[in-house]
C-alpha cells in the first residue's frame, strides 16, 4: 500500500509544470558594439518557478534577462544573435510586436521606478491605454495590489501619491503594476538590492507566492537570496553559461570549479 499517494501525485504534478519551457535561448550572442556581452548561450526556463541568474558584475546577468523582453532594443547598437523563444514563438521574428511581447512578459526593475502619480493610477494607467473596461479597473488595481501583498497597507489612500511610499512598498507597487497588465512572465533585475532586510524579505516571501501562478526569473548578487528563493539557478561569467541546474545542486554539488568558487566566495 503506497505510504503518501497524495504527496506522490502533487510531486509529479510539479515535475510536469517545470518540465515544460516558458523561455529558451538558443546559441544567443548579444553584443553592445564591438563587446560580446552575452555568448552562444542556450537555456530552458521552466514554467512556474523562480530560476535565478547570478554571477559577478559585467558577466551578462541583465543582458540576457533585457533580451526575454526586449528590452535591449532601447540601447543604441545592441545586436542580437541566435533565438530568444517564448512558448516556441521567437520573440524577436519580424511580424512579432515588442509592446505585446512586454504585456506578457513584465519587468521589474533594480530601484523602484513608480510614476509621479497616485497610487491606483500606478496600476490603473497602463490597463486603460490599452483598452481595459473602465468601470472594471477598480477591481483590477484591488487584485493587483492584493497580488503584490500591498492592499492591505495602502487601501485607504489609493488617490495619494506613490512617491510617499516606503522603497518597499515602491518596488511591491511596481509589482502590482507589472500583474496589472496580464503578464504570464516576470523578469526583476535585482529586486531587492536597493531595500532594507525587512523590505527585502517582504518581496521574497511575494516571490513565493507569485510562483503558484506566474513564471519568474531574477537576477541578483546575493548568493543567499537565491539559494532561498529560487528552484533553478544559472551561473553566468564573463557572457558565458558556466552551468545550469536544480538551485541546491549548484549551490552544494556544483559541476563546474568556477561555479563551484563563485558560490564558495573565492571571487565575484
Amino acid at each position: 500500500m503506497n505510504a503518501n499517494p497524495k504527496v506522490n501525485l502533487l510531486s509529479e504534478q510539479k515535475r510536469e509544470l517545470e518540465d515544460k519551457k516558458v523561455l529558451q535561448t538558443q546559441n544567443l550572442n548579444i553584443s553592445y558594439g564591438d563587446d560580446l556581452a552575452v555568448k552562444d548561450v542556450s537555456i530552458d526556463i521552466p514554467e512556474r518557478a523562480i530560476t535565478a541568474i547570478i554571477g559577478p558584475s559585467g558577466c551578462g546577468k541583465s543582458t540576457l534577462l533585457r533580451s526575454f523582453n526586449r528590452m535591449n532594443d532601447f540601447i543604441l547598437g545592441t545586436r542580437l544573435e541566435g533565438k530568444v523563444l517564448y512558448r516556441d514563438i521567437d520573440l524577436y521574428g519580424k511580424d512579432v510586436d515588442p509592446v505585446e511581447v512586454r504585456r506578457k512578459i513584465g519587468m521589474v526593475f533594480q530601484k523602484p521606478n513608480p510614476f509621479p502619480k497616485s497610487i491606483f493610477d500606478n496600476i490603473a494607467w497602463g490597463p486603460l491605454i490599452n483598452g481595459y473596461p473602465k468601470n472594471e479597473i477598480y477591481q483590477l488595481v484591488e487584485k493587483s495590489l492584493k497580488a503584490a501583498a500591498l492592499w492591505g497597507e495602502v487601501k485607504d489612500r489609493l488617490k495619494s501619491s506613490a512617491m510617499a511610499l516606503s522603497g518597499g512598498q515602491q518596488q511591491r507597487l511596481c509589482i502590482a503594476r507589472a500583474l496589472a497588465m496580464g503578464p504570464e512572465v516576470i523578469l526583476m533585475d535585482e529586486p531587492c538590492s536597493a531595500l532594507d532586510p525587512v523590505s527585502t524579505a517582504h518581496i521574497e516571501d511575494l516571490m513565493f507566492e507569485l510562483k503558484q501562478d506566474y513564471t519568474l526569473v531574477i537576477v541578483t548578487h546575493n548568493m543567499q537570496q537565491a539559494s532561498r528563493v529560487s528552484s533553478y539557478t544559472a551561473f553566468f561569467d564573463s557572457g558565458n553559461l558556466i552551468e545550469f541546474g536544480e538551485t541546491q545542486n549548484i549551490f552544494t554539488l556544483p559541476k563546474n570549479k568556477r561555479t563551484e568558487d563563485y558560490v564558495s566566495g573565492r571571487f565575484g
